[in-house]
């Protein structure tokens, strides 16, 4: 049995060329899939109810939405995900500082040169398209995580925003700490603009993401999307990293 980390060689054939060795990496450990999982599902779920309870429809024939029992599901559902979200949200910030080298805090800070320099190198290979790509990085490459960094950051600003709002019709502790939120960003119409506008940096996070871990993997090769399953990428022998 291979030891997490070190994992097995296996060899295989890329176009016909001649066969490449390589090393199987245990690279996202089971709580960082767990995570990314679970955040995606609820992540989902409360784009599609945010833009209902934005923008409501009715069904069959009730004159307004709100004389259907359907949109207080609606409404159900977004305020039940949020609550797994940002709980799950919280475990994720604790892996940062307990889970291997890729899951940790320090992977999303481009702290080092090499890692400023590979932001260039992925913005000229996945953006601009004007070089070939260079060194593979085995957890998120250096653009990738400092994207992610940011994404947390919205992620914070969307639990804010949203509980600010929920405080208005709840009595419990968690929405009702946010209440200030509301003068604070010049009303609740303020409030409920801005959440709703950062629905759609998600809506495009969402659309950019799945592109990408498909583009990774079938340019690299290297069990990309499988990875978030597993946990395991693939790692070339000779490529001198």
């Amino acid at each position: 049995m291979s030891t997490p980390g070190i994992g097995v060689k296996d060899v295989f054939t890329a176009n016909g060329s001649a066969p490449v060795e390589y090393r199987r990496i245990y690279v996202w450990e089971l709580p960082v899939r767990a995570y990314h999982w679970i955040n995606a599902i609820a992540l989902v779920a409360l784009c599609v109810t945010g833009y209902l309870i934005g923008a409501p429809i009715r069904l069959f024939n009730a004159p307004e939405a709100y004389e259907q029992y359907w949109f207080g599901w609606v409404r159900f559902i977004h305020f039940a995900a949020a609550y797994v979200y940002v709980f799950n949200f919280l475990a994720r910030l604790y892996w940062g500082f307990v889970g291997n080298k890729y899951a940790r805090w320090s992977a999303f800070f481009p702290l080092k040169k090499s890692q400023r320099q590979e932001i260039v190198d992925v913005i000229k290979a996945d953006v601009l398209e004007t070089k070939m790509h260079g060194p593979i990085s085995t957890g998120h490459n250096a653009l990738a995580g400092l994207i992610y960094f940011g994404t947390f950051l919205a992620f914070v600003f969307q639990t804010i925003t949203g509980f600010a709002l929920y405080s208005s019709m709840s009595s419990s502790w968690l929405p009702r700490m946010f209440t200030w939120i509301v003068p604070l960003m010049g009303g609740e119409f303020a409030v409920r603009f801005w959440h709703h506008l950062f629905l759609w940096f998600f809506v495009t996070f969402i659309i950019v993401h799945i592109y990408l871990a498909f583009y990774h993997d079938y340019i690299e090769g290297r069990g990309t999307v499988s990875s978030i399953i597993g946990g395991w990428k693939f790692d070339r022998e000779n490529r001198g990293k």
